[in-house]
């Protein structure tokens, strides 16, 4: 009997040891070659791929489009799997590589049909863009057929790769749509239903003005707090506590001052887009070498996988960076009876099979039935002018007048585009699609006042050139003028506090040089949550006693988003305790139309901080005998909650809420959350939180800054180029994990690239 349990065991040794030997021999088979020579019809003059020690690729081209088929074959080798997910994700396509289990994510997908839209795009675009496209192309599949054996994440789905095609990199981009506008669709649906369910006034008091405002111009939108409304009882008496989502999803910043408050004389610029972090990171490190006749031009930044642009970066005259601008892009209308629809059948391919999904669409757009009523959405993403490549053009531009006159008309997501040059001049705009209607609505409106406007791209789109101040900054939140706003409308805008924190910022200073931006970009000072650790520690200070250690640690917060602060935990947590709680009666009521206050969550800090000082007694939740003891039990039992999640029990020292513990940032590939025993070699090692949300130091436990980039125009030497991971998807890479360890450590990476150390050689055949 033993001997027959030794053998089982060590067989099972031994098979285990077997599977790795074939995994990882199938890993190592599936590594791109990344020196050599080859020869393509893609191209007309011979062309360089080399990769500096962080993987960085830099392009040596005699033209742009050879340059495009060298990024699209080193996009191709490093990252095709995440490229796969980009297409797949805006398409709806997913569930033939993850099965039935990604149905309900491709049926939402198909309810905007772009890859028919791709296909229909890229037949509008300019045919230079159209080759540009088929030449990116080109180089992915180029690189795809050098693969003896696909990436490890086919081997695990059990699927093949298929080839890229010109239109899959326009589905690129209709997936950023998704990520930077796709949570906002409902915004309008909310808002009606607040009005109609809980009338006028509730609904006026949760959508009140941010008290906290940065336009650039100055202005603000008037704040005047009318007191608590009346909550009827019977909202209260059926409320359930429920977890309202906390999204940190609006996290960019940029900033740039003129060459007069610098020492060189070139304006600075300032960019740290702020997206969900994952392995591999979304951003490719590129440089872009374009040789004609005796110029040089060179492009540094990063480019999206996907596509052939330079998204964020510097030519040596002009830099240019992005956040998100959340302006009000998308609408709903009430169908009549007398609208005609028409069903349209989406067939969705299964690992084996297929599945139908059945849409309905009318004149204005796809619809959904809500209680009984259509209802159609009118979104720029899906008009004619959502996408395109005018964002190349930046490329060329030699200053702040030129690359705003080339951008006009980019097609994509609105963003406010930042611009410095080297002659020390700064700029910002509304870059992207931006509907032409003149009237944003709130509300869904009868169709009949449907404004055919929505047709065409807007041509007044708003741009400030060397203002006053000398400097400009973005955070999300209204840049535009209190009148212009009501002309653009708001999407989803940002609180503000963390504009107006990157604004105090910067008027702190005169002179500012690399490490002065680096350190605003670091900025976790918690300047929104001090008036709450203020109220909390007042609140706690009525039973010294009972809360000793908790006003110790609140004593001791340190006023910031440190790794070490218990206090900023305790601050941080039981305001959102307190949004879970005193807003419950109305989420429990939404929840069952599927719709949530997380849409407006952000936004509803002048409601919640006016319940809580004027304390009235119709909000009070039930089982509470007066205000002071339900702000005591909310915390308690938020501590209590916290300290079984973090330790498994309530009891023992606050010391295990350190904010860089509860906040942690985890970078994991997608595949470990669902196989966990490959963590070890997919993920990135976690790291202890530092910052949060409302303060230029945006981070989540998987959200945060996807790039650092600090640049002058001209001076790209001493510019700072920091991300969250290496350029390889590949875990045996070399270059797989370069990069992470400098962006925890919030260490400079250089801008420009290194000596290159590997060299694949282009021949036109």
């Amino acid at each position: 009997m033993l001997k027959a349990i030794k053998f089982v065991t060590y067989s099972a040794i031994v098979l285990a040891l077997l599977a790795t030997a074939v995994f990882y021999g199938a890993l190592t088979l599936s590594l791109p070659t990344l020196s050599g020579s080859t020869s393509t019809r893609s191209i007309k003059d011979t062309t360089y791929l080399q990769r500096d020690d962080l993987g960085t690729s830099i392009i040596i081209a005699q033209n742009r489009s050879d340059a495009s088929y060298a990024l699209g074959f080193a996009h191709g080798q490093d990252r095709f799997f995440q490229m796969d997910l980009l297409r797949r994700n805006a398409a709806g396509e997913l569930s033939a590589l993850f099965g039935e289990a990604a149905l309900p994510i491709d049926e939402n997908r198909r309810f905007h049909q772009f890859r028919k839209r791709s296909e229909e795009a890229f037949k509008r675009l300019p045919k230079a863009d159209q080759r540009e496209l088929e030449t990116y192309t080109n180089g992915v599949n180029d690189a795809l057929a050098q693969f003896s054996v696909p990436s490890f994440e086919y081997l695990v789905t059990q699927t093949q790769p298929q080839p890229w095609k010109p239109e899959d990199s326009l589905l690129a981009i209709f997936s950023m749509y998704l990520d930077l506008q796709g949570r906002n669709l409902e915004r309008d649906l909310l808002t009606d239903a607040l009005y109609q369910q809980f009338g006028d006034d509730i609904a006026s008091f949760l959508l009140q003005p941010s008290p906290f405002q940065a336009a650039l111009d100055g202005s603000k939108i008037k704040t005047k707090p009318e007191p608590a409304p009346e909550l009827p009882s019977s909202l209260l008496e059926t409320a359930q506590r429920v977890e309202i989502e906390k999204t940190i999803a609006v996290g960019s910043n940029n900033w740039a001052v003129e060459g007069s408050l610098t020492r060189n004389g070139k304006a600075m610029l300032s960019d740290d887009m702020h997206l969900g972090l994952a392995v591999p990171v979304i951003w490719y490190r590129t440089q872009l070498n374009i040789q004609s006749g005796d110029d040089l031009l060179q492009i540094t930044g990063v480019s999206l996988p996907g596509a052939p642009a330079i998204v964020v970066g510097s030519n040596g005259h002009v830099a240019w960076g992005f956040t998100n601008g959340y302006m009000d892009t998308a609408d709903w209308y009430r169908l009549s009876p007398k609208d005609k629809t028409r069903l349209e059948t989406e067939t969705i391919p299964l690992k084996e099979g297929e599945h139908k999904y059945l849409l309905e669409q009318s004149e204005f757009g796809p619809v959904r039935v809500i209680d009984g009523e259509k209802y159609a959405l009118s979104w720029v993403a899906h008009r004619d002018y959502a996408v395109n490549l005018n964002l190349m053009k930046l490329e060329q531009a030699e200053t702040v007048k030129q690359a705003l006159d080339v951008s006009k008309a980019t097609g994509i997501p609105v963003q406010n585009m930042v611009l410095a040059d080297s002659k020390g001049n700064i700029a910002w705009q509304a870059t992207g699609a931006i509907p032409d209607r003149k009237q944003p609505l709130a509300r869904p409106v009868p169709s009949s006042a449907y404004d055919k406007r929505w047709q065409q791209s807007a041509k007044d789109v708003p741009f400030i050139v060397n203002p006053k101040s000398e400097r400009i900054w973005t955070g999300n939140s209204r840049v535009v003028s209190a009148k212009e706003d009501q002309r653009y409308g708001n999407g989803g805008y940002a609180l503000g506090a963390r504009s107006a924190q990157i604004k105090r910022r910067l008027m702190e200073k005169d002179i500012f040089d690399i490490e002065d931006f680096y350190a605003i970009q670091l900025d976790n000072e918690a300047v929104f949550l001090q008036r709450w650790y203020e109220l909390l520690l007042e609140l706690l200070t009525r039973d010294d006693t009972l809360f000793q250690e908790d006003i110790k640690a609140l004593s001791s917060w340190n006023n910031c988003a440190c790794e070490d602060s218990v206090g900023y935990t305790l601050v941080r947590k039981y305001r959102d305790e307190l949004i879970d709680r005193l807003f419950a009666p109305l989420e429990t009521h939404l929840e069952e139309q599927q719709l949530s206050l997380s849409l407006i969550e952000r936004q509803i800090e002048p409601a919640l901080w006016q319940l809580v000082k004027e304390q009235p007694e119709s909000w009070l939740p039930k089982n509470t005998a007066d205000w002071n003891q339900f702000l005591v039990m909310a915390y308690l039992e938020m501590r209590d909650n916290l300290m079984i999640e973090m330790t498994g029990h309530a009891n023992g020292s606050l010391q295990a809420l350190k904010w860089g513990a509860v906040n942690q940032l985890e970078v994991q590939h997608p595949f470990s959350r669902q196989i966990p025993i490959l963590g070890s070699i997919l993920d990135m090692p976690p790291v202890a939180g530092f910052g949060d949300r409302f303060m230029p130091a945006v981070q989540g436990r998987t959200f945060g800054a996807s790039q650092r980039l600090i640049v002058q125009p001209g001076d790209e030497i001493n510019g700072v180029l920091t991300l969250p991971g290496g350029q390889s998807g590949h875990p045996l890479s070399p270059f797989y994990r370069k990069g992470f360890e400098s962006y925890s450590n919030n260490a400079f990476t250089p801008l420009l690239p290194g000596p290159p150390v590997q060299q694949i050689s282009f021949e036109p055949n």
